[in-house]
């Protein structure tokens, strides 16, 4: 199971989903006013007084730990090919909704509050989980265009 290589990117999926989970989007302080986005939740932080946000900032959250669990089911799939193709196209789209929840939380806290002029590290951790999830499923189809050519040879 693991000496294919597209379970190997399939790990890098889950590891930059959990990764991704703990790392802030966006820190800013403003004099005595503190605020940090994370995927789970939105905080503010004013004269030791906490007040956070979870809806709809964890939706982001939500769709990382979705992608992360279908990547492990992924991985547990090897025995059947066509199926993990299914689930990775399936993980495409929930990665691309949680990159782009990211990205967008990001910008509008960015705008709202100044600061983040560039994207935070946590956006290039969620590209590489795109991307690692690209690179699986390119891998599998390549696997089962294997065995189909060698089925036809017989």
């Amino acid at each position: 199971m693991w000496q294919r290589i597209q379970t190997v990117f399939l790990g890098l999926v889950v590891a930059s989903m959990v990764i991704g989970l703990f790392l802030p989007l966006l820190k800013v302080m403003e004099g005595t006013k503190e605020v940090q986005l994370f995927p789970l939740h939105f905080s503010t932080i004013e004269n030791g007084q906490r007040a956070t946000l979870y809806f709809p900032y964890s939706i982001t959250a939500i769709l990382m730990v979705a992608a992360a669990t279908i990547a492990v089911m992924e991985i547990r799939r090897y025995d059947n090919r066509l199926t993990q193709i299914k689930l990775g196209t399936l993980n495409s789209l929930i990665l691309a909704g949680s990159l782009a929840s990211a990205v967008y939380f990001f910008t509008q806290v960015a705008k709202q509050y100044g600061g983040g002029s560039h994207l935070p590290p946590v956006i290039w951790i969620m590209f590489i989980g795109v991307a690692s999830n690209w690179l699986a499923v390119r891998f599998i189809r390549r696997d089962e265009k294997l065995v189909r050519d060698s089925d036809r040879l017989r």
